[in-house]
């Protein structure tokens, strides 16, 4: 009687697991739809070899991650509660929590350009709590449409695989389909060997794409037997990350006839609380992701100049205008100050603005007084001239704007003092070869600016900070937390193509 009993659990056990097994294999096809979602934040390879590791690592790489969620959670739930349908309601529920889990953390990275963590859990609260402030009937319906969806997709997953078991079993699916995603997950982890040795960038920018990725390294594996030294690797990433040398100055400005909006921009020294207060009662919008450099000098040349600080005699050039002033088209700009004082660190500066050019810049040093004197309904900018001191010298700095359009397309985006000019001389229809984006078309590229003893890149809200010395930091640039991350060569390596361009 106890053997009978004993065989007959024994049965149940098997069955329950063979059911497991094909849950999971159809869970991964469902994954696969999913991580699909990952390949779509960051640019595409553009080698056979990127190509090849982007698709043997998604196939092997999400099978592994679906049978290592079966392992943890479904497979002890069969042992100890071996009710065929006690179990396959509790496994269609948490494998519905295990897929709103993985939508929910490719919404963090096509947002944050990083993944849900303890590293990231402020920056994902902070995204999370933005959608239910300004969306929350919307969150609420799709997260709840959404969840209902895969908990029924997962219900009728579970009981045709417990219904057709045999069936499947004789098809012959399940042999391939193992060697398929186990050939991929080996052949991912050898091709991303062999790309650190060559350093072959194509396959290791997609470092970290998918959750919980921590592919095998040639260096660490050789670091690990004493075969190769690790602060001799470091030394020689950070010689490929040297600044450029063949810097130039923007090109000639290529201006095309248009008509123009009229815009206005305000740059005081720092905003006061009855300045924040004056610009919310002009329904002013704050932008909370604006960087500028710490020091007066940097921020001028970013402002004005669109460049970088390169040149150690910034004050020399800061003496003379810049030279695409001398090519736009006569009346179409007006750069003046309110007080005498600015033009001890510009002389070229003029004290009486000409009021009919469609682009006005005015140096401000009372915004009481000036703001209402500019304020004719066009759209209008306020930022201050740099940032406060931080322990970075590019640091978070105001911008205030009353420009609809523009609010809307810098939303949530990381921007720059070196941004202003290319956007402005957009509106005028002239574009040239800048190293700041245009807010309105910005680049593919994540953004950078070289500082004295600092090189900086962003991409979405990650923050890299270069040192000279060789040292590196990763920071959220919306709370300046640091994230538990490591250096991102192909992101650094992006950001110098727009220089060397």
């Amino acid at each position: 009687m106890v053997l009978e009993q004993n065989l007959s659990l024994v049965n149940k056990v098997n069955r329950l697991l063979n059911w497991g097994h094909w849950f999971t294999f159809f869970n991964i096809l469902l994954a696969l739809v999913i991580t699909s979602a990952y390949w779509w934040a960051e640019p595409l390879p553009q080698s056979i070899t990127g190509w090849l590791y982007l698709v043997t690592n998604w196939l092997g790489h999400t099978a592994f991650l679906c049978f290592l969620f079966f392992i943890l959670t479904i497979f002890p739930v069969t042992l100890i509660f071996p009710y065929q349908r006690h179990v396959r309601g509790i496994a269609a529920a948490l494998a519905t929590l295990g897929l709103v889990a993985l939508i929910f953390d490719a919404y963090v990275y096509q947002a944050l350009g990083y993944h849900v963590g303890s590293a990231s859990s402020e920056q994902t609260i902070d995204l999370l709590r933005q959608q239910v402030v300004t969306n929350l009937r919307n969150f609420i319906l799709i997260t709840s449409v959404v969840a209902a969806l895969l908990l029924a997709i997962e219900l009728v997953l579970s009981n045709l695989c417990w219904k057709k078991v045999p069936r499947l079993q004789a098809s012959g699916i399940g042999q391939p389909a193992l060697y398929l995603f186990l050939g991929c997950f080996v052949t991912s982890h050898s091709l991303h060997i062999w790309a650190d040795a060559q350093l072959d960038l194509d396959v290791l920018k997609q470092d970290n794409v998918l959750p919980f990725t921590y592919p095998a390294t040639a260096n660490t594996f050789l670091a690990k037997y004493n075969v190769l030294d690790l602060s001799r690797l470091q030394e020689t990433k950070a010689e490929q990350l040297q600044r450029p040398t063949n810097w130039r100055e923007p090109e000639t400005l290529q201006c095309v006839n248009q008509q123009t909006e009229a815009v206005t921009v305000l740059i005081v020294p720092a905003l006061s609380a009855l300045d924040t207060a004056l610009l919310e009662q002009h329904n002013f919008k704050a932008h909370p992701l604006h960087f500028a450099p710490v020091e007066a000098p940097g921020a001028l040349l970013n402002l004005l100049y669109g460049s970088m600080q390169l040149n150690k005699d910034m004050d020399v050039i800061l003496q003379q205008a810049p030279v695409w002033m001398e090519q736009l088209p006569t009346g179409q700009l007006s750069i003046s100050a309110s007080d005498a004082k600015f033009q001890q660190r510009l002389p070229w500066l003029a004290l009486n603005p000409d009021t009919k050019a469609p682009l006005q810049i005015k140096f401000s040093s009372d915004l009481a007084t000036d703001l209402p004197q500019s304020d004719q309904g066009q759209p209008l900018l306020v930022l201050t001239l740099q940032a406060r001191d931080s322990q970075f010298a590019l640091a978070p700095a105001q911008l205030y704007s009353r420009w609809p359009a523009l609010h809307r397309a810098i939303s949530n985006t990381v921007t720059q003092h070196l941004d202003l000019i290319p956007t402005l001389l957009a509106q005028l229809g002239c574009h040239s070869n800048w190293p700041g984006d245009n807010w309105f078309t910005p680049s593919a590229y994540p953004k950078l600016n070289l500082l004295p003893h600092q090189m900086v890149s962003f991409k979405k809200d990650k923050m890299i900070v270069v040192r000279d010395d060789g040292s590196y930091g990763v920071w959220s640039a919306g709370t300046l937390v640091p994230l538990n991350e490591k250096l991102d060569i192909p992101q650094l390596t992006d950001a110098l193509k727009r220089v060397q361009q």
